[in-house]
């Protein structure tokens, strides 16, 4: 192919998936250092909340002060037709990084669709290493890791998840371990009239991580409590949880209340 005179094709950048800790966490503490050296040379981000990605950044030590980064936003209200003006940077050559709220981008989070716009682009994107709460959640369970599925949000409507759930304890039984997550502000509807359905819970807190082997009916309140994100999961049904371990958990969800309120007053 014979090159056209004076003309060049302009190296197309990489979009990085760029993970963020969960809960009150230090980057540093939070991020294996190769992930934090390629978030560091990145100049232009596509964000959930720009708010919340310069958060993020503030805290890493960046090469270029954070108020001289592109930040673009994506979320639920991005019409589809403006995901590819978002290739934009990417296209001229500048490598871009795709921030989730926490944890790692795209799953149960907005961004596939840059990702596939990025892929049909002939853009290449490489996911970085950093905190996943399903898969935190399911490596600290005890339950199968073989077989196991990602449900993602529960139904808002209050038949509709008992429908959900009742399904996944069908997969539940036959092995197949069920993850869900839900929001801080939907605590109180998920676990509702959900007593003794869910026989594991996992919280990450901004506290601690603990796992509760109980039925819901001994956990709920302390759960509600929280005001913080779940991440539930489902076994197959077994017998009643150890009591010590279920105290624990009961004190360890006052602590991350306690620190939620403590966190809320210094904002």
């Amino acid at each position: 192919m014979t090159a056209v005179a004076g003309s060049a094709e302009v190296r197309k950048g990489r979009l990085f998936l760029v993970p963020m800790p969960l809960g009150d966490v230090s980057p540093a503490g939070a991020l294996p250092p190769a992930t934090v050296s390629v978030i560091v040379g990145l100049g232009h981000f596509v964000a959930e909340s720009a708010r919340t990605a310069r958060r993020f950044l503030t805290q890493l030590p960046l090469s270029a002060p954070v108020q001289s980064l592109v930040i673009e936003e994506l979320n639920e209200h991005t019409p589809p037709a403006a995901v590819h003006a978002l290739l934009a940077p990417l296209l001229a050559g500048h490598d871009v990084g795709l921030v989730s709220e926490a944890g790692c981008p795209v799953v149960a989070d907005p961004g596939s669709n840059l990702v596939r716009a990025a892929h049909a682009a002939g853009i290449p994107v490489t996911p970085l290493v950093g905190p996943s709460a399903p898969l935190l959640a399911l490596m600290a369970s005890g339950l199968g890791g073989q077989a196991f599925r990602f449900a993602g949000y529960l139904p808002q409507d209050a038949p509709a998840r008992r429908t959900a759930i009742l399904e996944r304890q069908k997969e539940a039984r036959q092995g197949v371990t069920q993850i869900f997550i839900e929001t801080p502000y939907r605590n109180e509807a998920l676990l509702k009239g959900e007593d003794g359905m869910l026989t594991v819970d996992q919280i990450i807190t901004h506290v601690e991580q603990v796992i509760a082997e109980d039925r819901l009916s001994g956990n709920a309140e302390g759960l509600r409590r929280t005001q913080l994100g779940l991440t539930l999961l489902m076994g197959a049904a077994k017998s009643a949880g150890d009591k010590e371990l279920a105290r624990r958990f009961q004190a360890l969800a006052a602590m991350a209340a306690n620190k939620q309120e403590e966190l809320g007053a210094e904002d």
